[in-house]
């Protein structure tokens, strides 16, 4: 077999700061340098300077500056990241589809490219007509220039079928970290009791059905808190300020928390997790409530229902939400069932252990590609 030796793309960089893709690679790059890996990851910087290069946990890291914000400056990134590494041999992993107009780049230069393909971009709400047209495109860019794709959902997997062949997509959940045990020391920050709070962690955009939650919940008293994660700003968002105006007093919006033993300790206590998502694949915080052993109340959809299975009642609207929500706060045994379903699920099917497993056993097919 040639050298191990493993390229990752489109993400800012490791250890994780920003999402998803970033903390599939912190776990992913340490568990392949333990196999005999040689890894190197791109990072995104902010500013101006040349390219410099680190390590970390074995990992080679090349930075590449970037003075420009928002979308524009993770193009430029994505762009000269491509291009620089053209220079390498090995297999490449570029995690997203974003700007997958550039990988014609390893087409043209005889490089192997796995594409995950993460969610159905192109669908989500928040994006303005150009964008939804662009990440269309690039969804089909990825497709055909990808030398094989990763799907994290079935579904996922038949949405790719109908581009191209299904012998060119693999399908591999997103994992998470098991947590038995947290500090409960951390409830007092917050004046929280165990048991007697609903938590819900998702960025502040429509599609997440964060309003029909907050209205759910706040329909009824309830005598116990439901804790909003996330950053608001409803002087700027009008979406933001409607979230805020609909929550009764009940309503804890506790802002952005960054820390993940902080975060961890918030899922172990709660009651249950409201997960809203309406589209996408793997979700990475509905997989995280899985591995803290939550009962769940989400989203009525075929990407949810695949996820949680039978750890999670679900609701299609506010009425049915909120009466699930009576139900959850009232009856323990129910939700101990939930529970205990979550954690059977967890341990069968999104253990780190055996996602990683899964790409490392796929990438090495292509280790014997054609460099």
């Amino acid at each position: 077999m040639p050298n191990k030796e493993l390229v990752v793309l489109g993400i800012r960089g490791v250890p994780a700061q920003h999402g998803g893709f970033e903390t599939f690679a912190e776990y992913l790059c340490p568990f392949l340098i333990n196999n005999g890996w040689k890894v190197t990851v791109y990072c995104q910087e902010d500013g101006a300077g040349p390219i410099y290069y680190s390590e970390w946990m074995g990992v080679n890291r090349i930075h590449i500056p970037v003075k420009n914000d928002g979308p524009w400056g993770t193009i430029i990134f994505d762009l000269r990241s491509v291009i620089h590494s053209l220079r390498f041999k090995g297999v490449f992993l570029t995690l997203g589809y974003n700007t997958a107009i550039f990988n014609i780049l390893h087409r043209i230069f005889g490089k192997t490219n796995v594409i995950n393909m993460d969610g159905i971009e192109w669908k989500r709400q928040k994006w303005s007509a150009i964008g939804k047209a662009w990440f269309w495109l690039n969804e089909r860019f990825g497709c055909w220039f990808g030398n094989h794709l990763v799907a994290d959902h079935p579904k996922i997997k038949e949405h790719l079928a109908t581009r191209v062949s299904r012998d060119k997509i693999t399908m591999i959940a997103y994992g998470g970290k098991e947590i038995t045990s947290a500090n409960e020391y951390v409830l007092a920050d917050y004046g929280l009791k165990k048991d007697n709070y609903a938590i819900l962690i998702a960025r502040a955009e429509p599609e997440n059905s964060i309003l029909e939650a907050v209205q759910a919940f706040s329909k009824e008293k309830r005598g116990a808190k439901l804790v909003v994660l996330g950053n608001y700003s409803p002087e700027d968002n009008p979406y933001h300020e409607k979230v805020i105006a609909a929550a009764s007093d009940e309503v804890m919006f506790v802002g952005a928390i960054y820390d993940v033993d902080i975060v961890g300790a918030l899922r172990f206590f709660a009651r249950f997790y409201v997960h809203g998502h309406q589209v996408g694949g793997t979700n990475p915080s509905l997989v995280e409530a899985l591995g803290v052993g939550n009962a769940i109340l989400a989203h009525d959809n075929p990407f949810n229902r695949w996820v949680a299975k039978e750890g999670s009642v679900y609701f299609s609207d506010i009425d049915s939400a909120s009466l699930e929500m009576g139900k959850l706060f009232s009856d323990s045994l129910y939700v101990k069932r939930l529970k205990d379903k979550s954690s059977e699920n967890f341990n069968d099917n999104f253990r780190w252990s055996d996602i990683l497993s899964q790409y490392e056993s796929l990438l090495e097919k292509f280790l014997s590609c054609k460099q």
